[in-house]
């Protein structure tokens, strides 16, 4: 599923279940149906640009029409069972305090809500998005390097969860690569058990083998999911060669890329740099910020701190990438808590 987008329908449409419910209760009201899916690897900066610039698509390809904006949440549960911080976040604070204006109507697995006033059309240029500056435990500190898992308080098991367990967690109804959706697949941990992750399902990503093989082993789990979300972006085209073909023709009209296309060879360095740019939006300039001694020291101690080992492989690309991401912002004085906004 592309991340969001957006469809002229009769109001519900058939985008998600609940659209189609819908339709069948009302179908005189025109207007554009908005859908996002907040996927487990999505955190709520990323799912609020990308349901604000759907918004702003919807106002430029049909000026002033009612918009109704669906939002489906996968995985992001907390202790209790109920949606975590971001999923919460995303629903109450967002969608309804903030984007509510812009919409004619919200359906979200919460609640309902319908503008009571006039849908405005003079949606923002940008999101600017004020992260928490009260002291709280929110991003990963990278200047202690200690482990900060997603789940709060983990679940008090001494064994992996079941594949199946695994997929009902992330919204799976076939358990299958988180990247790719090839089968079949391997639990890989988000925080490893070597750097004190733990056994809960949230800590839980299914890959292929491939995927697995290139995921980070680091101490951060949203920068796991961050790099979920990028690998997906990356290699998705080849998730669609298989898709029936009314849904190729509608991607293909959508400028979705559909088939298998073979990335460059590059070394392993140069593989690091392509993702330093693309995942954590180095520049040149960021490559000579900072003496080359100074910067692989402070990479080493990242690395024999914060990183773990994924059964025989000697080095990952997306691990040495994290590592020499956290390592700038030590010796540049800006470490502090990061927020993974991007891609």
């Amino acid at each position: 599923m592309l991340p969001c987008h957006t469809k002229t329908v009769a109001q519900g449409g058939s985008v998600a279940k609940k659209m189609r419910q819908q339709t069948r209760k009302k179908k005189t009201q025109k207007g554009v149906a908005i859908y996002h899916d907040m996927k487990v690897y999505e955190n709520f900066e990323r799912s609020a640009l990308r349901i604000f610039e759907c918004i702003k698509q919807a106002e430029k390809s049909s000026p002033g029409a009612p918009r109704f904006l669906y939002i489906d949440i996968q995985g992001h549960r907390n202790e209790a069972g109920g949606y975590d911080h971001d999923a919460f976040e995303l629903i109450k604070d967002y969608a309804l305090g903030f984007l509510s204006d812009y919409l004619t109507e919200i359906h979200t697995p919460l609640y309902d809500a319908r503008n009571p006033g006039k849908q405005r059309n003079d949606i923002p240029d940008a999101l600017q998005i004020n992260h928490p500056d009260d002291g709280s435990k929110y991003g990963y500190d990278a200047g202690s390097l200690g482990i900060q898992p997603r789940e709060k308080e983990p679940a008090n098991r001494k064994t992996a969860p079941t594949v199946r367990a695994i997929a009902d967690y992330l919204g799976l109804e076939e358990a299958a690569c988180l990247v790719c959706w090839r089968r079949p697949v391997e639990r890989a941990h988000v925080v490893p058990t070597a750097l004190g992750g733990s056994m809960d399902v949230r800590n839980f990503a299914l890959l292929c083998r491939d995927h697995h093989a290139e995921a980070p082993d680091v101490a951060d789990a949203e920068s796991f999911w961050a790099w979920i979300d990028y690998a997906e972006l990356r290699d998705s085209p080849e998730k669609w060669v298989d898709a029936p073909e009314e849904l190729k023709e509608f991607l293909q009209r959508s400028n979705v890329r559909i088939g298998k296309e073979p990335r460059e060879p590059l070394s392993f360095f140069s593989a690091v740099k392509e993702e330093l740019k693309s995942l954590y939006g180095w520049g040149e300039g960021d490559f000579e910020a900072v003496a080359w001694s100074e910067l692989m020291d402070e990479f080493h101690s990242v690395l024999d701190t914060a990183t773990g080992r994924h059964f025989s492989i000697d080095k990952k690309v997306s691990t040495y990438a994290w590592a020499y991401d956290i390592a700038l912002r030590r010796v540049k004085g800006a470490a502090g808590r990061i927020i993974r906004d991007t891609p």
